[in-house]
């Protein structure tokens, strides 16, 4: 086994968005859930036969000391495998916690790997994230004005990342402005040198296209640490002599039934859910107060899946309106709702999977997080993207010789459609 990258997510549907672009790139990817167990060697380990680990974790929202022991565990396991180079990747609305995990995992993260400075992007322009004069964007308006300030966990009102991430180190915080990545990997180097001489510790890196992230994937190829969301991505594999091939993304075959479970309250996911809605399909809403009131949800949703099941995807589902999940939030509290919804949709998924469900769509970090904890799963084989950030992954069931098709999709991304093209897509690639 030769690990080149090893990466580090901070939640799991960001860990396969991450790893969507490498296989993209040509690179052979597995997605391990959580550090694997002690005692376990990365060196001879047979599931970990890739050229780039990805290490989900569930560290966006924890407290930041949680969030950085845990990265320093998965960075100890990654560099024992021969990581050659190390990969912190989080959201690509660069949103964490007020205290700012971000900031905290990074700077523990360059301590222990004795180096003195990184870079930081969240540009994926492929799902309209882009950062011009250390500002993000999220399409054609900026991150502080986009949904994501009103997110129920980690709301992003500040567009200025150099200003956001200042507040979470103690390093001096740079930029890397647009002028200098469109000049090339050499201008790049330039302007690190340039920082590191002043001071600097890390800097935002202005990119507003693929190219943009191709320039600076040549140009961060001798850093020991690099951090952003999955765009930068596209650019690394290639400092490894890596190209683009069809075999890096082979899965088995799929069958079973078919069902997504959703947990994200993001504008994008709730368009997907009213998409299936108007088409007719089933559909089944878990409300958080029935089951802050004591109702079992979970089983009434699996009675419905039961009826519905053998006809096609069924959907089960916990999002709404900015102003509804506010309501919620009101009487229950944020982390009550959040928790007592991943709680049930991890029941239901369980449940789902025992109905015979082999092909199955998360759509939310929080959720996803839930439901591979809930169903055992230790590790997935990248497959096919379905949209930009998304491919459908294959892990193998506790327990079995059977294998569960799952996509962990962030709550921001796939076309409105998502969640009937998904299972078309993987169809046709089983035929």
């Amino acid at each position: 086994m030769s690990v080149r990258l090893g990466c580090i997510a901070d939640d799991f549907t960001g860990a396969t968005d991450l790893a969507n672009n490498l296989v993209r790139a040509g690179m052979r990817v597995v997605q391990l859930i959580d550090v694997p167990t002690e005692g376990t060697d990365p060196t001879t380990d047979p599931t970990v036969d890739a050229d780039a680990v990805v290490i989900a974790l569930k560290s966006r929202t924890v407290p930041a000391a949680e969030a950085v022991e845990a990265s320093l565990r998965a960075l100890e396991w990654l560099r024992a495998a021969g990581a050659e180079q190390i990969y912190f990747k989080y959201c690509s609305t660069f949103d964490s916690t007020p205290a700012g995990n971000i900031g905290q995992v990074t700077e523990a993260l360059m301590d222990a790997l004795g180096t003195d400075f990184t870079v930081a992007t969240p540009a994926f322009p492929d799902n309209g994230r882009t950062v011009f004069k250390g500002h993000l964007f999220v399409g054609d308006v900026l991150l502080g004005e986009s949904s994501m300030r009103h997110h129920p966990l980690t709301p992003m009102t500040d567009s200025n990342l150099v200003s956001v991430l200042d507040a979470q180190t103690t390093r001096p915080v740079g930029l890397i402005d647009h002028k200098a990545v469109a000049e090339g990997a050499d201008a790049v180097r330039a302007r690190i040198a340039q920082l590191r001489a002043e001071g600097v510790g890390a800097a935002i890196v202005d990119a507003v296209s693929n190219d943009d992230l191709v320039r600076l994937g040549a140009a961060v190829k001798e850093l020991p640490l690099v951090t952003a969301g999955s765009g930068l991505a596209i650019g690394l594999p290639a400092n490894w002599g890596f190209e683009p091939s069809p075999d890096a993304a082979q899965l088995p075959p799929a069958s079973g039934r078919q069902a997504v479970v959703a947990g994200s309250v993001s504008a994008a996911t709730n368009g997907q859910v009213q998409e299936f809605l108007s088409a007719g399909r089933p559909a089944f809403s878990v409300d958080p107060l029935r089951i802050a009131a004591g109702e079992d949800v979970a089983a009434q949703a699996l009675a419905f899946a039961d009826k519905h099941l053998a006809d096609g995807p069924v959907l089960v589902y916990s999002t709404g309106s900015p102003d509804a999940v506010r309501s919620v939030q009101g009487q229950l509290g944020a982390a009550e709702a959040g928790e007592l919804v991943e709680r049930t949709l991890a029941r239901v998924a369980q449940g789902l999977v025992e109905r015979g469900v082999r092909q199955l769509v998360v759509a939310g970090g929080e959720t996803s997080g839930a439901v591979v904890q809930a169903l055992g799963l230790t590790g997935l084989r990248i497959g096919g993207q379905i949209d930009p950030g998304v491919p459908w992954c294959a892990a193998p069931l506790p327990g079995g010789d059977d294998t569960l098709h799952i996509t962990l999709k962030s709550g921001n991304f796939g076309g409105p459609d998502f969640f009937t093209s998904a299972f078309t897509l993987l169809t046709e690639e089983s035929q």
